[in-house]
């Protein structure tokens, strides 16, 4: 197969699977052949992120990515792109073991709040404990000048909640939570534009759409910039991919 990409997801399965639905959906086609040529490496036994980022005792997940990484690159795609935010944690060290570009999710969404709220004085951050203990997303907004939030105890704990007892366990998106979650953010604490930093999330505002509230998708918007890429790929022209995002 010739001018492909790579998806390296499995992080959860159920949040794959909806970063592919977008990414099929999106793709504008009319017969089978104008769909996207991709490899999909669906690796669900990767030890959990979350765990490890707040208990290096915890069995690591650096180096199933980087095997991962290592194998893919051998069939040489155009670019490659993890389905997890908080598998991003050791993005350094696997975009250092590839020449292969590594999109950056995090910088991408970042980076399109940017350009989409440019007056935004105040962001939300919900995702897992292991992203915000990670700090890719504080980073990235300190060096936007941005404030942020990241709630309390308690609205940590539900999103805890709805991204492991409900979406990773059961395959369920319980659209009350989800919500509330939002709105507490929003009232609560302040916030003009909420990002949803785990591809759960991400899941959770695709079955259950807030359009009352200003959210940045990180998996969805990375689908976009995978559809641009690729449609450039396939037209033959550069990938010009942005530095801040990989």
């Amino acid at each position: 197969m010739q001018k492909f990409f790579t998806v390296i997801g499995g992080m959860g399965t159920a949040a794959t699977e909806s970063y592919l639905r977008l990414l099929n959906a999106r793709t504008p086609v009319h017969c089978d052949q104008d769909y996207l040529n991709y490899i999909l490496v669906n690796h669900a036994t990767v030890p959990d992120r979350t765990r490890y980022i707040l208990d290096h005792t915890a069995p690591s997940f650096y180096p199933a990515l980087l095997e991962d990484i290592k194998q893919q690159s051998l069939l040489q795609p155009a670019f490659m792109v993890i389905i997890c935010n908080t598998a991003h944690y050791f993005y350094d060290q696997l975009q250092a073991a590839t020449t292969i570009p590594l999109l950056h999710m995090p910088r991408v969404a970042i980076a399109t709040l940017k350009k989409q709220y440019p007056q935004v004085r105040k962001v939300g951050l919900i995702a897992t404990k292991g992203t915000l203990a990670d700090g890719i997303y504080q980073g990235e907004l300190r060096r936007q000048g941005l404030e942020y939030t990241e709630g309390d105890a308690q609205l940590q704990e539900d999103v805890m909640t709805l991204i492991y007892d409900h979406i990773k366990e059961k395959n369920q998106v319980p659209p009350t939570l989800y919500h509330h979650i939002l709105e507490q953010m929003k009232t609560k604490f302040g916030a003009e534009v909420i990002i949803l930093g785990c591809t759960e999330l991400s899941l959770a505002q695709e079955k259950a759409p807030t359009p009352e509230y200003a959210v940045i998708d990180a998996q969805s918007i990375i689908v976009d910039q995978s559809i641009r890429l690729a449609q450039r790929l396939r037209g033959g022209q550069a990938l010009e991919i942005d530095s801040c995002y990989y």
